[in-house]
Formats: C-alpha cells, sequence, structure tokens
C-alpha cells in the first residue's frame, strides 16, 4: 500500500500510543494502524484532523470512523493472515484499507453508488487490494461465500439471517447490534450448521444499517 505524508508520522504514533493505552491488543492491529495513511480517506476540511480519534463526515450522510473504533472491530476478528473477508459498507475505505493489509482476501460492499465509485478509485490508486462492489449489504456476496469473517460498519437493528448463512464453520461475524435499546458490539462465532455463540462486548455509535441500494 501506499505510504502517507510524511508530516503526520508524529501524529500516527501518537495515535497507537492512545489507542494502547485505550485497550488495543493486538500489536499486529495497532502496527497497521500506524502505517495506514488515514489522510488519504478523509475529507479534504478536516485532512489535519486525521490522526484525531474522532469519527468525520465523508458526504453522503456518512463518517470515517474513529480510530479506535476501526481497530476494535478488526481486534475482534482475531485475524491470522489469509482469511477470506466480507466487509458490509466500504464507506471511506480506511476500513478496508486496514484489513487489506493484515494480508486477508478482502470483499467489501458498498450500498451508495456514489461512495462505491470513489472509493474504488481511491483504494486503487493507493494500491490497496480490495475487490468491491455496489449492492445491498444485507443480501451479503452469495457468489463468493463463504467467509472465514465478516464484518459490519453500520449499526443494525437484528440480525441479517442471510449473513450468518454466508459464515463458515468456525467463522466470526462482527456487527454493532441493537441490545436494549443502544448499539452493542457483538462478536458471533459460527459453531456449527446452526449454531452460533454470541458475545455483547460493549456499547459503541454507528450510522444505521440499511436495506437496499442508493443512486
Amino acid at each position: 500500500m501506499r505510504k502517507g505524508s510524511l508530516r503526520f508520522v508524529a501524529r500516527r504514533k501518537a495515535l497507537v500510543d492512545l489507542l494502547r493505552k485505550k485497550g488495543i491488543r493486538s500489536e499486529r492491529v495497532l502496527s497497521v494502524i500506524g502505517s495506514v495513511p488515514r489522510e488519504c480517506f478523509m475529507d479534504p476540511t478536516f485532512v489535519e484532523l486525521s490522526y484525531e480519534n474522532k469519527a468525520f463526515p465523508i458526504g453522503n450522510g456518512q463518517t470515517i470512523s474513529q480510530p479506535y473504533t476501526v481497530a476494535w472491530q478488526t481486534e475482534l476478528l482475531e485475524l491470522k493472515g489469509g482469511e477470506k473477508v466480507l466487509e458490509i459498507g466500504t464507506g471511506s475505505g480506511y476500513q478496508s484499507a486496514v484489513l487489506a493489509e493484515l494480508g486477508v482476501q478482502l470483499f467489501s460492499i458498498e450500498r451508495q453508488r456514489k461512495l462505491y465509485e470513489r472509493t474504488k478509485v481511491l483504494l486503487a490508486s493507493l494500491d490497496c487490494p480490495v475487490c468491491c462492489a455496489y449492492g445491498d449489504g444485507y443480501q451479503g456476496w452469495r457468489l463468493e461465500a463463504p467467509f472465514d469473517r465478516i464484518i459490519v460498519t453500520a449499526g443494525s437493528i437484528e440480525l441479517p439471517e442471510k449473513l450468518l448463512s454466508q459464515l463458515t464453520i468456525g467463522g466470526i461475524m462482527v456487527i454493532p447490534l441493537q441490545k436494549d435499546g443502544e448499539l452493542d458490539m457483538c462478536r458471533i462465532r459460527r459453531t456449527g450448521d446452526e449454531t452460533f455463540q454470541t458475545e455483547f462486548l460493549g456499547k459503541c455509535s454507528f450510522v444505521p444499517m440499511l436495506e437496499g441500494v442508493e443512486d
């Protein structure tokens, strides 16, 4: 992947130190957060704030997630490298880039056409190997299923059954899921053909997961 601007090196290091203090333990994840140029995925208005641990608008009613959230979801996937991963919600492409740098085979779906077209070009320009598609994330990617890991980057009211069906036995899905009226980070492990183990790991904030596509 193409390197970022040298003027942000110190800020990247400071961000990694902050995430470590906030509880991110995976050194692989922290290393990638420290190397992926977040400034490339920001709206130009906010580039100077790229390494603040905050979410920022990217247009089309969407946001780039705060780095802690990206690191947390990524850590929960327990990636070793080589896994086939489905991402629901390409968005800015920042989470996609982090996953790709961890050596996975990544497929990513975006429901907003303009955002899909913009981010697909951006990821290609950064030499980031991601297979992107425009479509309804609730449907998953049937032709490429099954997946070892599925990550959802929007908050869902209920578990998308079609996504669960596209997860391998032994696979993991990480999804912000509504619980008691609030979003809670949920990790689901598929333990058999019809059996799943579910963990709720803490409150979180995401844009809503919507069905269908948007031109």
